[in-house]
């Protein structure tokens, strides 16, 4: 036989697994069985043989190995008799069922050689083992004639008197004539000295290249190379201080050595996602059925990977959530029909990795979340008052759901109805770093959107200082670093309704002093400063930055959970040792934002408290710039219609016929002041330099709309009172305790551009 007949098939990754348990199960069997013929009346033993081979079984059931199943049913069928006492182990049993062990590894040795059972049934075997089924003794060897067959234990030949059949009573095996073309190879006449090379290549197959490590032990290992790269960090430290080349040269070995072993640690606790997954079709079919639904389960990216620890802990929230779209979101196959919807729904889980986060969707297309059913349940609840789940956004609507004691069931069942659940799944989301959200449109479809890292053992972070006291911040959470002068502060950096903010390629992101934040040192006025260090880092309801001291170095830290002292300090997510011994605090970007209040929480505090008026046609939460344009009036205007914020010194207006302009992006882009379009005098003075501009564009026409200042940028939900309503102005509301317009921007740009072109320019 040659050696190309004997080369390793790849195999689907279920056959593997089935590989590697039943050969370690086989190794056992052979023990138990021997051990057994010496303790006939130990059943628990009994038992433990049985379920080795009924797991075989039924495995070989499910991969369609039919004549590996065969055998294993009648071997199962005696071993039942054994185990209910019908049946006593003798030598003769043992003997038998020794040999049923020896054909089955027989059987998955050709499985991992060549990816199928081959067409060897063994008759003779089960025929023997029926046999004893019936309470009869074995057949005898007939002496007619000696066929060659092979024992795969011994790897040697074993002659036989019974002449080879071609036909059993067997359940379940095949009886068709095999033609002798099709003749497996090591049924042919072979001399046993090749023989025994070929059964040695096949046994080193794909079991004898797998381990099984106990869990407790991999945790062990990661830890102890945890403590191995602080010591590496540490030792780094040291040499970048020692001038010794001897010294160095060691320790650039230790470092790369030290990261390859890391990596590969952390590979060995990564596990596909698909584990998790396997077990939701039985959860969704049994859930579907008792509600009288028909669910289609889709995956997607089920190979998508992460590290142990992080599995487990998402066990249950996905669990919750399935079954929470299974029994909320999707309908009825008869509301379904009426909806002009398939009878059966579709509920599809994705993961995918982005950013060094796992990103896992679930999206069912059912009857979605209704805003005013969350708000009436929520107010029925206590959770809200009325007044203030009048003033909420849909969004913000739809995070009721993850409010303790929150459920819309009419009735409590085994499924649902409690009010527990949702808001325990954030918070185990939330333990473990990540985030979850929430998408929803009545009629067609929720989808929960959970973002979770991929290890909580060692991550890459970002060291700074602030007030001699070092950070770190992971930078799966940082955008960009930036040191900006004195000249710089002035430009980038303005106060705005006494926040600091950061004019960063047009869009205006917040500022956040970590050491004021901290309470390091009293507050200070950043404008001020010769220099700052900005980290803009990226938070849940976007980016932000932090002023820090300095910028230190970038390295793998080991994370430490907090003591129970300060794990409620919510601006820190954990610990982790440096290099000279000194414990670092980790920065948690999300607790970062809520005590700067960069999260929505102060805009929607401050909407809370604005005492709008009851009446008014409009009521709807929205991100605003506020701006001053004339007489010190107070106008807002939409971020949805606002594409960058610029600066043009008083210099670069240009005119074109009777219009102001200037260059901009290698166009020309007319200029409207605010004030003048509203029927206002504008209250900007000569010795302005600068010109405060808002671009607003239509089509491929951009438009300049210049503003005396720039106020603030809130997100607030507003009544809007159309007392003052006219053409550009949608009418009034009260934001931060100041009756201000809301300007509809698009209305405006497009009178002026009418105007605009018929000038001629």
């Amino acid at each position: 036989m040659s050696e190309t007949e004997h080369e390793r098939v790849e195999l689907p990754e279920e056959v593997v697994e089935f590989l590697v348990e039943s050969n370690e199960n086989l190794d056992r069997l052979d023990q138990d069985l021997v051990a057994l013929e010496t303790d006939p009346a130990n059943k628990e033993r009994i038992s433990s043989i049985f379920r080795t081979i009924h797991t075989i079984k039924g495995t070989c059931g499910f991969l369609g190995f039919t004549r590996l199943e065969a055998v294993a049913h009648v071997g199962e069928n005696l071993l039942s008799k054994i185990r209910d006492e019908t049946y006593t182990l003798d030598a003769e049993k043992t003997d038998v069922l020794l040999e049923m062990v020896d054909v089955v590894r027989g059987y998955l040795a050709k499985v991992s050689a060549t990816g199928t059972e081959g067409t060897e049934e063994h008759a003779d075997l089960i025929s023997k083992l029926q046999h004893l089924v019936d309470g009869k003794p074995p057949p005898k060897p007939r002496t007619k004639r000696s066929v060659r067959t092979k024992s795969v234990s011994s790897n040697a030949f074993v002659f036989s008197d019974e002449p080879e059949p071609t036909k059993t009573e067997s359940v379940g095996v095949d009886t068709a004539t095999k033609e002798p073309d099709k003749l497996l190879p090591e049924i042919k006449e072979t001399p046993p000295a090749s023989e025994s090379k070929v059964l040695a290549e096949v046994k080193n197959n794909i079991s004898d290249s797998s381990v099984r490590v106990d869990v407790s032990l991999l945790d062990n290992l990661m830890d102890l190379v945890g403590e191995l790269v602080l010591a590496r960090n540490q030792i780094l430290q040291y040499t970048s201080t020692d001038s010794s080349s001897a010294l160095s040269s060691t320790t650039q070995r230790l470092n790369l050595i030290t990261s390859e072993l890391q990596e590969n640690v952390m590979k060995t606790r990564m596990q596909p996602i698909g584990t998790v997954l396997a077990k939701f079709p039985r959860v969704v079919r049994d859930l579907a059925n008792s509600c009288g639904k028909k669910v289609d389960l889709v995956f997607e990216g089920k190979e998508t990977e992460l590290d142990r620890t992080i599995i487990e802990a998402i066990k249950d929230p996905l669990t919750h959530l399935i079954r929470n779209s299974v029994d909320h979101g999707i309908e009825t196959p008869e509301q379904r029909r009426l909806l002009g919807k398939k009878e059966n729904g579709i509920l599809r889980i994705s993961a995918y990795h982005e950013s060094g986060y796992v990103n896992i969707e679930i999206s069912d297309d059912g009857s979605g979340i209704d805003p005013e059913k969350i708000k009436a349940k929520a107010i029925e609840k206590g959770i809200v008052s009325s007044d203030l789940a009048m003033k909420l956004s849909d969004r913000e609507t739809t995070a009721l759901i993850f409010a303790p004691g929150f459920s819309t069931a009419e009735k409590i069942t085994n499924v649902s109805g409690r009010g527990v659940g949702m808001d325990v799944v954030k918070t185990n989301i939330e333990k473990i770093g990540g985030s979850i959200d929430v998408v929803s449109t009545p009629n067609q479809g929720t989808t929960f959107k959970i973002k979770i890292p991929l290890t909580l053992a060692i991550v890459p972070a970002l060291i700074v200082s602030c007030t001699g006291e070092r950070y770190a911040i992971a930078q799966t959470s940082l955008v960009e670093l930036l040191k900006l002068d004195e000249e710089q502060i002035k430009k980038a950096v303005a106060v705005i309704d006494g926040r600091a903010v950061l004019r960063l390629r047009g869009k205006l992101v917040p500022l956040v002093d970590l050491g004021s934040l901290l309470r390091l040192n009293p507050s200070k006025d950043i404008q001020l400063l010769d220099s700052i260090n900005v980290v803009v880092v990226q938070g849940e309801h976007g980016p932000f930055g932090i002023s820090v001291d300095g910028v230190v170095d970038t390295q793998e830290i080991v994370v430490k959970p907090l003591g129970k002292q300060v794990k409620d300090v919510g601006v820190f997510s954990g610990a982790t040792i440096m290099g000279d011994g000194r414990v670092a605090l980790i920065l948690d970007v999300g607790g970062v934002a809520s005590a700067g209040a960069l999260d929505g929480s102060n805009s929607r505090n401050v909407g809370s408290k604005e005492g709008v008026p009851e009446e008014g046609s409009e009521h709807e939460s929205k991100t605003l710039l506020v701006v001053r344009a004339g007489d010190n009036s107070r106008l807002a205007i939409s971020l949805e219609s606002i594409d960058r914020l610029e600066e043009f010194d008083v210099g670069d207006v240009e005119w074109a016929g009777a219009a102001p302009v200037v260059q901009y992006r290698d166009a020309i882009m007319p200029l409207l002041w605010l004030s003048s379009a509203l029927g206002s005098v504008s209250s900007s003075n000569e010795e302005q330099s600068l010109y405060q501009v808002v671009v607003h564009s239509v089509g491929s026409r951009s438009v300049g709309v210049v503003v005396d200042d720039i106020l603030d940028i809130t997100e607030v939900s507003v009544k809007i009172d159309p007392y003052s309503a006219r053409l550009g102005v949608l009418g009034s509301a009260v934001i931060a305790q100041k009756v201000t317009e809301i300007v509809d921007l698009s209305v405006i740009v497009e009178s002026f551009l009418s105007s605009y072109e018929g000038i001629g320019v």
